[in-house]
């Protein structure tokens, strides 16, 4: 989908679960790259744009699962969310469960859930372009076995719907596999530090989001963890849908 990990990442930092650069040093190998920074991201914008135009529905159940340990002990909250997608409609998501807190339920899960919807209205303001971002490549990686550029992102400004960190660009199909990053602005006073990792995998032949994990720290005290786990996805062929609809 267009700038769909751009999405995934605005949703993190609207729930006040975004993140940053990990301290962990990575194994980079030494690469001659045959392409710029411009180009790679000039793939990537082509990659999306191919991708929204072929991907015609798919259907998924989420698993949302939160956490926070603090002052008051402990609170745990879990969530699954059945989502369709559809070219023409766009994207719905409907709660189908809800366990443990309520408070997180409430002001964590669902919110996180209502940001998603809001934020797949808006294409541009958050993408992965020269427009929101400066971009270098630093070296390449082995993803699950695929080798992967490994670029440096800088926001141009500082919105809290921006980010910097550091992002993983597949070399054959120039989708973004992995996110390591920090909020360009806090979305909080409350909010000391954030973290949050993104990854995504090919579904026939889709790169579609697999994981989010956000850990929060709170400046009066304690730390929330939200994990996004995006089910098995089913993506139904065009002339299914098209079927189906009558």
């Amino acid at each position: 989908m267009h700038s769909r990990p751009a999405k995934v990442i605005f949703l993190a930092m609207i729930c006040g679960f975004a993140a940053p650069l990990t301290a962990q040093p990575h194994e980079i190998m030494g690469v001659q790259p045959d392409l710029t920074s411009s180009q790679i991201v000039e793939r990537m914008a082509e990659h999306n744009q191919f991708q929204t135009s072929a991907l015609k529905h798919y259907q998924a159940l989420r698993h949302y699962e939160v956490e926070y340990r603090g002052f008051a002990g402990k609170l745990a909250a879990k969530m699954e969310v059945e989502v369709s997608y559809d070219a023409a409609s766009g994207k719905n998501l409907r709660i189908v469960s809800q366990s443990g807190s309520k408070f997180l339920c409430d002001k964590v899960l669902k919110r996180a859930v209502e940001s998603e919807q809001e934020a797949s209205q808006d294409k541009q303001s958050n993408a992965l372009t020269e427009a929101n971002y400066r971009f270098q490549i630093v070296g390449s990686e082995s993803i699950t076995g695929r080798p992967a550029y490994i670029m440096d992102v800088e926001p141009l400004t500082a919105s809290k719907f921006l980010y910097r960190g550091r992002i993983w660009v597949d070399i054959a199909d120039f989708a973004v596999v992995k996110m390591e990053t920090e909020p360009a602005k806090s979305p909080s006073f409350w909010i000391a530090r954030t973290l949050i990792h993104y990854t995504s995998a090919k579904t026939d032949g889709f790169w579609l989001p697999e994981q989010v994990r956000s850990e929060t720290k709170v400046r009066i005290g304690g730390t929330a963890v939200l994990n996004i786990d995006y089910g098995i996805y089913a993506v139904v062929p065009e002339k299914t849908t098209q079927t189906a609809a009558f």
